[in-house]
């Protein structure tokens, strides 16, 4: 027993209150009120968002609607996972529409193969066009870097017809 236990007991303090956690609250004459889990502002700073964030993921439903206690959101654990998940989705170039099926429809099905097997081919399709447009763009930048300065516009002009009719054609 601490000092300030003893003092307390002394006074005839029947209740002794743990002082030492963060999420702990006392109110007078109620004793021990615990508010159990993490603020929006915890989680924000642990997972390296804004809470901002966190409030709009909620709102277009890719957060539970987490636990409220006296109006103030109570987050547990488990949400660094989703968030790590939902992080993970976005490297791999998935839209927050996208992770919203995933969680939706895929993650939690009784066969989620088939649906994770078409989202991914269908991103792997969008990918496989950005890198070609890429490359076009790299190349068309290639050629105009070749046009001399006294001639830039007409170059330029001439260089963009020839690649635009090669992308029309499929070359």
């Amino acid at each position: 027993m601490t000092m300030l236990d003893e003092s307390f007991i002394r006074q005839g303090v029947s209740d002794v209150y743990d002082y030492t956690s963060s999420s702990s609250l006392e109110v007078k004459g109620f004793g021990m009120a615990k508010i159990s889990g993490l603020t929006v502002g915890e989680v924000a700073k642990r997972a390296g968002l804004l809470p901002t964030t966190l409030r709009y993921y909620e709102s277009i439903g890719l957060l539970p609607n987490p636990a409220r206690e006296n109006g103030s959101r109570r987050y547990d654990t488990s949400i660094f996972q989703r968030l790590e998940m939902i992080q993970t989705a976005q490297q791999a170039g998935f839209t927050l529409a996208e992770i919203r099926v995933l969680f939706d429809e895929i993650l939690w099905n009784d066969a989620p193969a088939a649906k994770w097997n078409s989202l991914i081919q269908r991103k792997l399709q969008e990918i496989n066009i950005m890198l070609m447009n890429i490359q076009s763009m790299k190349n068309l930048l290639e050629d105009i870097l070749n046009c001399d300065n006294e001639h830039l516009a007409e170059c330029m002009f001439q260089t963009g017809q020839k690649h635009r009719q090669s992308i029309e054609s499929g070359d």
